[in-house]
């Protein structure tokens, strides 16, 4: 049973049997209890016992008044805690996405982050595998084949000896499956949103020192060896999706606690 537990406890108890105690000592006692709990590390106890004062002991007004500060100064030090890891996270932001382009054409939504080494003029006549990440943090990948015959590919699996990764299924109907041609070169385009990568951008961040292999599958397989550089983009994309979801989280919660503590 933890520290925390028994003082609880043998504070309960007491009360109990505090027969003839007035609301006000009553209220007291809990406020003692809720600074002690703080005290020890325990922040959403010592809340739930501040708001049990403010509930059951209303008639108590100058507990109630110092209840409600010290709700306050709780608040105070989350929100300083948070701002700290904001200045932190910011950091961690500006160096992540100096790797990146920002762009925002007319049909994009969302602010979108290219990596440098995977951008379309570097990239228009090779096969590879491209990261896309926008400003929520939200990642998915596509296949993008160059080639003078049709592959009419509809998925695409990453390996390395014994192990793999297959990303699901794309129709040729989808409208996420794009081809097109000019004179006799072919490129097709297969976007893999909304989960369809099944965890393929995870395994290539994870296996990034592996000499990692994909094939393009459809009516025929086209095999291509990873770039050193598309593995680093993959796993700098997703370190970037983290960071920009946890930047988008804190705002929420400094917002919601600079609220509590005016």
């Amino acid at each position: 049973m933890t520290v925390t537990r028994i003082f609880l406890i043998v504070v309960l108890a007491a009360t109990v049997f505090a027969c003839g105690k007035s609301e006000k000592e009553l209220a007291a006692e809990k406020l003692a209890l809720a600074k002690n709990l703080y005290e020890m590390g325990d922040t959403t106890q010592a809340l739930q016992q501040v708001d049990t004062i403010q509930k059951k002991y209303k008639g108590a007004i100058q507990v109630m008044v110092d209840a409600n500060q010290f709700k306050k100064k709780i608040y105070a030090d989350l929100l300083y805690k948070k701002q700290d890891e904001m200045d932190s996270l910011k950091v961690t932001l500006e160096e992540l996405e100096s790797k990146f382009v920002r762009e925002k054409t007319e049909f994009d939504r969302y602010t979108q982050y290219v990596h440098k080494r995977q951008q379309f003029k570097r990239r228009w006549n090779k096969s590879f595998i491209q990261i896309h990440l926008d400003e929520r943090g939200e990642l998915y990948i596509s296949s993008n084949y160059y080639g003078d015959k049709w592959l009419e590919h509809t998925g695409l699996r990453v390996y390395d000896n014994d192990i793999q990764a297959k990303t699901k299924k794309v129709p040729l109907d989808n409208v996420l499956n794009h081809r097109s041609d000019f004179m006799d070169t072919r490129w097709e385009k297969v976007t893999y949103r909304e989960g369809a990568d099944n965890g393929v951008i995870q395994f290539i961040a994870d296996h990034a020192d592996r000499n990692l292999k994909a094939v393009f599958l459809g009516s025929r397989y086209y095999y291509i060896i990873l770039e050193e550089y598309d593995k680093q983009a993959m796993k700098d994309a997703l370190e970037l999706s983290k960071a920009l979801k946890r930047k988008t989280k804190l705002e929420r919660e400094i917002q919601s606690l600079q609220s509590k503590v005016g």
